[in-house]
């Protein structure tokens, strides 16, 4: 059975409304247009890929969803809101969050305290200067998420001093503190060992229901394994959606982005 078909009734349950509307959008930069028209409706809960290669548009459709970018035309609702050009922030406070290329971690922290600071960064004591108390609700919540991205071994450890693919892995953490309800993942899977991203795609498939993600990434073998739902992005424009098992088989998406039939190329 695949992941998409025994997600269905998860999906089902799902209220009608739409986590993340994008409606027309479009974004220029002088004469170039990295987003043309895009069009996308991602239901609560739902876990979608977004692929493509290089230039296709996937990490200006990011940039836009999240308030880093206005878009030069078209609208974006966020859980039946229209966000378009709300900034950043309060998106972030609507239950939006995401993970960057470009790691935002403190090195010279450990993993716990990494991921208290964003707890309590999305919390109401978050100007508070006393020192947490073992029995504080957030540093419950901070052990909590550390656990859920497998860190709990290393959670005493300078950021510093983890792998490359732990780091990746306290990212996550970090984007789930407060209370998500969507979360951009910006291709967590680049760079990572074959273990590294079996970890990973155990960390994603393990989050918790209500929580869906959109998922940037050039490793389709990640993609296809956690995605509901695939996005195909060429040129700035949407090429194809469908279900991972349609996407992988379709050969105009074999052509473009796998090399043709039998091809193993990611873009």
């Amino acid at each position: 059975m695949t992941l998409a078909s025994t997600n269905g009734p998860r999906l089902a349950t799902a209220s009608a409304g739409n986590a993340l509307e994008l409606r027309g959008v479009t974004k220029t930069f002088g004469a170039l247009a990295a987003l043309s028209d895009v069009t996308l409706s991602v239901r609560p809960g739902e876990r979608r890929a977004v692929l493509g290669s290089n230039g296709a548009g996937k990490t200006t459709l990011f940039n836009c969803i999240t308030g880093d970018f206005l878009p030069s035309s078209g609208t974006i609702r966020l859980f039946g809101e229209d966000v378009t050009r709300f900034p950043a922030h309060e998106r972030i406070r609507r239950g939006l969050r995401r993970t960057y290329q470009i790691s935002l971690l403190f090195g010279g922290l450990s993993v716990l305290d990494n991921v208290y600071l964003a707890c309590r960064g999305v919390s109401r004591a978050r100007f508070s200067l006393i020192r947490p108390f073992r029995s504080d609700p957030l540093m419950a919540r901070a052990l909590e998420l550390t656990e859920a991205v497998h860190l709990t071994a290393s959670r005493d450890t300078r950021v510093a001093a983890l792998s490359y693919g732990q780091q990746r892995q306290l990212e996550i953490a970090l984007a789930l503190a407060g209370a998500p309800r969507l979360i951009l993942f910006d291709e967590p899977a680049a760079g990572l060992s074959p273990a590294e991203r079996a970890d990973l795609v155990a960390i994603l498939t393990g989050l918790p229901a209500h929580i869906g993600f959109i998922l940037i990434e050039h490793d389709m073998d990640v993609a296809l394994r956690v995605a509901e739902r695939v996005t195909m992005m060429h040129n700035g424009r949407i090429f194809k959606e469908g279900l991972p098992a349609e996407i992988e088989q379709d050969e105009e998406v074999q052509a473009l982005y796998l090399g043709g039939p039998g091809g193993h190329g990611h873009g």
